[in-house]
C-alpha cells in the first residue's frame, strides 16, 4: 500500500477525536460567557433564592435597566469606542512606518535600536506607569483622552511584526522603485501600504480589542467620571452594587459583546493576516 494512502487512513481515524477535543476545548472556553448571559438575564430575586439553573425560569432585562438608570453607560461606551478606535488607528500608523524603516533605512545603531524596542516587551505597565503620569503631566493633557491614546499610540510588537512582514515583501519591487526614482516615502505609500492589508488587519484587532480592555492605565490618566471607559465604570459599579451579580454580569456583558461582534465578523481577515504575516 503506498504511503501517501496510509498516511491518509491514518489522518481520518483520528479526525472524530480531534473534533471530539476541539469540541470540548470551545465548550470550557465559551461556557463563562454562556454563564454571564444567564445571569445577566436572571431576576434579582431568582438570584438571591439561590435557584440558579443553566436557563433562568423567567427572562428578564431587569439588570441592564438598573445598570443604565445607576451610571452613564453609554457615555462610557462612546469613550471606549473613541478611545479605542483612534489608538488603533494611530497605532497602526505608527507601527508600520517604523517597521519599514527598521526594515530598509540602514543607519548607525538601527539594530541596537531595534532590540531595545523589542527589549520593551518584557517591561510591566506598572513599572512605566510613574514617568507616563509625569510625561503627560508635563505636556498638559492629563485628565484627557489623549492622555490615554497617546502614551499607547505604539507597540513593541506591532513593530516587529511590520519588520517582518516588509523584509518578506519582494526586494526586486522596491529595488524596481527606487530605479524608478521613488522615495522611501512613496515606495511605502505605493507598494507596502498596499501590500500590507492583511497585516494592518491584524494590527488593528489586536490594538483595538487591548485597548478597548485596558484598565490601569485609563484609570490613572482619567479623573472625571464623564471620560470614563467601561472597566472603569465596572470597577465603579462593583463598588456600589457588590453583592448584585446581576447588575455586575450585565454591565460586563455590554463591556464583552462589541469585541465578540468584531471577532465574529471579521474572523477571516484576522486569521488570513496572522498566516501572511508568518505565524503559523
Amino acid at each position: 500500500m503506498p504511503a501517501g494512502r496510509r498516511t491518509g487512513r491514518r489522518t481520518d481515524r483520528w479526525k472524530p477525536a480531534r473534533l471530539l477535543a476541539a469540541v470540548v476545548l470551545a465548550v470550557v472556553v465559551l461556557f463563562p460567557l454562556y454563564w454571564m448571559v444567564v445571569v445577566s438575564l436572571t431576576s434579582r430575586r431568582e438570584l438571591l433564592g439561590g435557584s440558579l439553573r443553566l436557563w433562568p425560569q423567567q427572562v428578564t432585562f431587569e439588570n441592564f435597566q438598573r445598570v443604565v438608570d445607576a451610571f452613564p453607560v453609554a457615555t462610557w461606551f462612546g469613550n471606549s469606542l473613541s478611545i479605542a478606535v483612534t489608538t488603533s488607528v494611530l497605532t497602526v500608523a505608527v507601527d508600520l512606518l517604523a517597521g519599514y524603516a527598521f526594515a530598509h533605512l540602514r543607519f548607525r545603531g538601527s539594530n541596537l535600536l531595534f532590540l531595545l524596542c523589542l527589549g520593551t516587551l518584557m517591561l510591566p505597565v506598572q513599572v512605566i506607569m510613574v514617568p507616563l503620569y509625569r510625561l503627560v503631566t508635563g505636556l498638559g493633557i492629563y485628565g484627557s483622552y489623549w492622555a490615554v491614546i497617546l502614551p499607547t499610540a505604539a507597540s513593541a510588537f506591532g513593530i516587529f511584526l511590520a519588520r517582518q512582514f516588509v523584509l518578506a515583501i519582494p526586494r526586486e519591487l522596491i529595488e524596481a522603485a527606487r530605479i524608478d526614482g521613488a522615495g522611501h516615502l512613496r515606495i511605502f505609500l505605493r507598494i507596502v501600504l498596499p501590500l500590507s492589508r492583511p497585516l494592518i488587519a491584524v494590527l488593528f484587532f489586536m490594538t483595538l480589542l487591548q485597548s478597548w480592555n485596558d484598565f490601569a492605565w485609563p484609570l490613572i490618566a482619567l479623573k472625571d467620571q464623564q471620560l470614563f471607559t467601561l472597566p472603569i465604570g465596572l470597577l465603579y459599579l462593583q463598588g456600589q452594587y457588590g453583592a448584585d451579580y446581576g447588575a455586575t454580569m450585565a454591565f460586563a456583558l455590554v463591556n464583552v459583546v462589541p469585541m465578540v461582534v468584531v471577532f465574529l465578523v471579521f474572523q477571516r481577515y484576522f486569521v488570513q493576516g496572522f498566516a501572511r504575516t508568518g505565524l503559523k
